[in-house]
């Protein structure tokens, strides 16, 4: 940047103020001869440069859209001594210029304005933290040898701080429908192990999604990979699992998982696959459609293995020649039972 405003101020029409040569460009400009940037990118260089002496922005035209740049010949060391040169008026420093505590009335006077204004701060900017500086500083009950010095760190850190804010409100726009992510949120996605096809076929739900909301941002690509983690999350979580409600088939058979949980509940494997052909008649003739057939057979199957061990335990207890056997065999099977119909899992 400083190379590029080099070259302007050689080819541009300039005007000496204060001993420099001053070119006025407005944003356009700036993003005309720095097209591999967004502006907030300009301006954290720009702020940059600023920190560093080697720019000056003149302040009267900050609020305004174009800006009076200037490149600075002056070291470092020639602008201190200039700010430092004249005392505070209000400061009022202790004998022998100790430390001293800062007065309610306190305001900065125009040498750390002038170094303020350097940093591209406006006089209003600058003045407008000074209430809450004073009020601050008040409350620590801190001494300073120069509250003028710790108040233009105060409005420097506060001065970048809100052009980062400008920035980020300059970005942000309604999301296009021509809108396709950068290639590195792209490349973050694939790094991290999500398929390219996967992130090209997100794309236009995602544009529809924020087009139909007319939201504004300033960091759709940061959305973008938000919203394809936890798409892709959900996709890996439901690999290989189809919960479309069909109807029943004619050939339908439970599954081997479905056998092996009527095996861990005890239940007869015989038994339950000689039931098969009346659970498919049933549903097919009801003409319903359910997502999973294996839970709607478990239930069926558990119904009605239930319904066999009563009509078995009412048997045995009636034929029971000897009571205490009788008992016994009614003790067990009532507990077998009680093992077969218990729902708590499922609750």
């Amino acid at each position: 940047m400083l190379h590029v405003l080099s070259e302007q101020v050689a080819s541009r029409k300039t005007h000496d103020k204060e001993g420099l040569q001053w070119i006025e460009l407005s944003d356009e400009d700036l993003l005309s001869v720095l097209p591999f940037w967004l502006l907030v990118d300009v301006r954290r260089i720009q702020a940059s440069l600023q920190n560093l002496g080697l720019i000056v922005v003149d302040p009267e035209t900050g609020n305004s859209p174009s800006y009076f740049y200037a490149i600075n010949q002056k070291s470092e060391a020639e602008i201190k001594p200039v700010a430092k040169s004249t005392p505070e008026p209000r400061a009022k420093p202790g004998p022998g210029g100790k430390a001293s505590y800062l007065p309610a009335d306190w305001q900065p006077d125009a040498n750390w304005l002038g170094l303020c204004r350097q940093h591209g701060m406006t006089s209003d900017f600058a003045l407008s933290l000074v209430p809450e500086f004073v009020g601050y500083w008040r409350e620590q009950g801190k001494s300073r040898k120069s509250w003028g010095n710790t108040f233009f760190r105060w409005a420097k850190k506060a001065w970048i701080e809100e052009q980062g804010r400008r920035g980020l409100r300059e970005l942000e726009t309604t999301m296009s429908a021509e809108w396709m992510p950068n290639p590195d949120a792209t490349g973050i996605l694939v790094n991290a192990g999500i398929s390219a096809s996967f992130i090209e076929d997100a794309v236009p739900e995602f544009v529809l999604y924020w087009r139909e909301r007319g939201a504004e941002n300033g960091t759709w690509n940061t959305k973008f990979i938000q919203h394809i983690r936890i798409q892709w999350a959900k996709f890996n979580a439901s690999f290989g699992y189809d919960n479309t409600p069909r109807l029943i088939p004619d050939d339908w058979q439970p599954s081997a998982d479905c056998i092996d949980i009527l095996h861990l509940a005890e239940i007869d494997e015989e038994y339950a696959r000689g039931k098969i052909p009346e659970f498919v008649m049933y549903w097919k003739d009801s003409h319903q459609v359910k997502a999973s057939w294996n839970t709607v057979f478990l239930q069926f199957i558990k119904q009605d293995w239930a319904r066999a061990l009563k009509k078995l335990q009412a048997t045995e207890i009636e034929n029971a020649e000897d009571q205490l056997i009788a008992g016994t065999s009614q003790q067990r099977i009532k507990d077998r039972f009680q093992r077969i119909a218990d729902r708590s899992w499922a609750e």
